[in-house]
């Protein structure tokens, strides 16, 4: 929805960075534009494995609806990246604004409550221009265990989270919107797998309880996954 903002979170290599891209792909080809600030990889890095997952962005940065950027928080402060973002709505009428990740930018700050602060700010303005921001949040651990170094949600309007679990000797993806302000959502978890089509969603796992803790326990019967000889299976994300 426009004016509305979407917090994406889960551990590293999960998948966060690419549902993002997918998202903002989908707003690129209906013809809006979008400035997406990397500050976690190398643009290059980004560039190549989107176009392995069907998701080329060069054509969007050649014709100017894309305006991708490697932002280094050492050398730009909070309230220069604030410009900056605000340069792309009113200057370049960026329509989806997407930041990545937020683990990066709050190096850059002098405490947790200032970022917080400042984007709280940030967020205010963009959905009051109607622009949609998609936020990432890296979080630590990788089964069981899993926090952030800082509480956003309740900034967000929607957030959905991305998570790892052990099962039958794998390790899977699952993916689970948690809430949303805008609308009524499915709130079934869902396994995941990311090939070069990009995202793609299994059946909800009903036969599954503990998900979401990264070690779940089976009560059913038969074949309640993705099959893994499916194509593509293999493929991951950063």
């Amino acid at each position: 929805m426009p004016g509305t903002a979407t917090l994406l979170t889960g551990p590293a290599g999960v998948g966060k960075t690419t549902a993002t891209v997918q998202c903002m792909v989908a707003a690129l080809r209906r013809g809006e534009k979008a400035a997406y600030y990397l500050f976690d990889e190398r643009a290059p890095t980004l560039l190549s494995r989107s176009r392995a997952l069907g998701m080329d962005l060069q054509p969007f940065i050649d014709s100017g609806s894309l305006d991708l950027r490697a932002i280094d928080p050492a050398e730009l402060s909070p309230g220069e990246f604030a410009a900056t973002v605000r340069a792309s709505v009113e200057d370049d009428q960026a329509r989806m604004i997407v930041i990545d990740s937020l683990n990066a930018y709050l190096q850059s700050m002098p405490s947790e409550q200032f970022l917080i602060l400042q984007m709280h700010e940030l967020l205010t303005y963009l959905g009051q221009s109607g622009v949609v921001t998609m936020l990432i949040l890296g979080m630590h651990g990788i089964m069981g265990d899993v926090r952030a170094d800082v509480d956003l949600s309740y900034l967000a309007d929607t957030a959905v989270q991305l998570r790892y679990f052990e099962a039958f000797g794998e390790v899977r993806q699952a993916i689970s919107v948690i809430k949303t302000r805008t609308a009524q959502h499915e709130r079934t978890i869902r396994e995941f797998r990311i090939d070069h089509d990009g995202i793609r969603l299994g059946e909800p796992l009903r036969d599954f309880q503990g998900v979401l803790t990264g070690v779940p326990n089976f009560s059913g019967q038969g074949q309640a996954l993705m099959a893994a000889s499916e194509p593509g299976a293999g493929a991951g994300d950063a």
